[in-house]
């Protein structure tokens, strides 16, 4: 993948992933956040495994492939994702993607341990780099109005962490996948299935009702989270993975606050100062820094 297609990938997947902070919080109330998730990866499994046979893609995965898609889909699409909205749930949404800018730290530290791969020196500054600046841009948040009042917020927080760290194993499982020959877009449409499919099952198994809400904002919002949130951003962001290496892919997570914020500027009348103007800037630096390192060895 060319530098200006990394780029472009980057920037469009940050764009997407960025709304779907807010997007989710149109999700909650109503509809208990299993069903959500299952509606929401449920669809969005369809329309991949649609796309793969309309331009006849190969959807069949040895045993192998299959279990590295079993793997990243509990990871990411089950367990990381249920936490995800059970954060949301006790904190604003900017908190909890601010929490997610530690993917790409996290994802350095864990293919370190397990695989032994070593990433450079300018990708370690890039990660904390960024982790640096959305703290500085969403300063203000942290301390003041980012937390949802009447919940438990230090449980959130907790919920957000177990999320991060989750996707980082789901994202070692999905270069699991990859080493194994998996294709890209097969293989995440049999992860969302594997993850739709647990998430069902716990919902059974719990006793939640299964219903719609049917109002515009909740059915456009499942339709946003589907369909450009999952479908694109995530055929885009594990694209880009096998490419560039998932430390440079998963520093997306430190890109999207900076949208996260100005979604609540639009909407939530969230004020922008000189902390978001400093924080953007290092966010930006370290993204410089990850797109300029090579390939972890």
């Amino acid at each position: 993948m060319s530098r200006p297609l990394t780029i472009f990938a980057i920037l469009t997947c940050a764009l997407i992933w960025g709304t779907t902070w807010f997007a989710i919080t149109l999700q909650l109330g109503v509809v208990d956040p299993i069903v959500s998730i299952v509606w929401r990866f449920g669809l969005a499994a369809i329309v991949l495994f649609g796309f793969c046979a309309v331009t006849r893609r190969p959807l069949r995965l040895t045993r192998a492939q299959h279990l590295a898609a079993v793997g990243q889909g509990a990871f990411v699409f089950a367990v990381s994702y249920g936490f995800v909205y059970a954060a949301e749930e006790r904190v604003a949404s900017a908190v909890v993607a601010v929490i997610f800018a530690a993917l790409a730290f996290v994802n350095l530290v864990l293919f370190r341990l397990l695989e032994g791969q070593k990433a450079a020196v300018g990708a370690w500054q890039g990660a904390i780099l960024g982790i640096l600046g959305v703290a500085v841009l969403s300063f203000g948040q942290l301390s003041g109005a980012g937390v949802s009042a009447g919940s438990a917020p230090a449980l959130g927080i907790v919920f957000a962490l177990i999320a991060v760290v989750a996707s980082a194993f789901g994202n070692w499982f999905a270069w699991r996948g990859q080493q194994a020959g998996a294709p890209v877009m097969a293989a995440t449409a049999w992860a969302m299935a594997y993850g739709t499919t647990m998430l069902a099952i716990y919902g059974f198994a719990t006793g939640v009702q299964w219903r719609i809400e049917p109002t515009s904002a909740y059915v456009l919002s499942l339709l946003h989270l589907s369909l450009f949130g999952s479908v694109i951003a995530f055929g885009l962001y594990f694209t880009l993975a096998r490419q560039r290496g998932f430390a440079l892919a998963s520093y997306i997570s430190a890109l999207t606050p900076p949208i996260a914020v100005i979604m609540s500027v639009l909407f939530e009348g969230a004020h922008v100062g000189m902390t978001m103007l400093i924080g953007l800037a290092l966010v930006l630096a370290g993204q410089v820094l990850l797109i300029r390192a090579p390939k972890p060895a």
